[in-house]
């Protein structure tokens, strides 16, 4: 059951926690235990954070995707 849980969350989310870990080399894991814990002591700050960068990596990667379509013609 807790499998199903994470693969949904890991399947459906923006992927913010996987882009910052690539990017800066540190374990994903400790990333999403970053905007928990820090959620609790900000009260949601963190979240609002986390959907603006999702947000903006969908955007960024629907532009790659446009522009390889573009230079493929």
């Amino acid at each position: 059951m807790l499998q199903r849980i994470i693969t949904f969350f890991e399947r459906y989310s923006f992927g913010v926690c996987t882009y910052l870990g690539e990017r800066f080399n540190i374990s994903i894991s400790k990333i999403r235990l970053f905007f928990i814990y820090s959620s609790f002591l900000a009260v949601g700050f963190p979240l609002i954070f986390y959907f603006f960068a999702g947000i903006v990596l969908d955007i960024r990667n629907y532009i790659k995707r446009v522009h390889t379509r573009a230079t493929d013609m």
